[in-house]
Formats: C-alpha cells, structure tokens, sequence
C-alpha cells in the first residue's frame, strides 16, 4: 500500500505554539502544538524559547527542535485526523 509522502517547505511562528506550515503540494496546515506538548521529547517545547527554535531539517524535510523533537510530515499533513489521538497520548505521558 502507498501512502503519501510530504515535505514541509516552510514554517513560520504566529502565534505561542502555533505554526503555520506549507507543504510542497502547497497545502498549508495551521498548528496550535500546546495539547500535545508533554512528555521526555515534546514537554521541554512548553518553554516557548525552544519551541520557538523551530525549524526544517533540510535532510527529512519535517519541522525539528534542538532537542531532537520532530513530526512524521505526513500527520503533520494531516493533522486534523491525528490531532484528538495526538491529544490523548500526550496527557498520558509523563514528562520525565
């Protein structure tokens, strides 16, 4: 089974934990991160100075942090059918 494959070509900051991203089938995603921002690789984004940090691997074509954070950019795509899975896992994660 094929499944699409994206690239995220660009990322830009409007709002705390808000992201605006373009994809190369020039789709663009609007991103609120805030409800999945727990655990050991996305709870340090809470400090909006990381997360603001942001930006594209030029290798995997995704949004990463310098803490090693990143997205698959295919649910980055499209997020609206993960995000209320996304949500629930991540209230379930203990931020070590």
């Amino acid at each position: 089974m094929q499944h699409p494959i994206y690239k995220v070509i660009s990322v830009k900051i409007i709002a705390p934990y808000t992201l605006k991203l373009q994809f190369d089938d020039q789709s663009i995603r609007v991103i609120n991160f805030e409800p999945v921002l727990h655990g050991e690789m996305y709870g340090p984004l809470r400090d909006i100075t990381l997360f603001n940090q942001v930006k594209i691997d030029p290798e995997i074509k995704t949004i990463v942090w310098q803490n090693g954070a990143d997205f698959d950019p295919a649910i980055l795509h499209d997020w609206d059918e993960y995000v209320d899975e996304l949500t629930a896992r991540a209230e379930s994660w203990e931020v070590a």
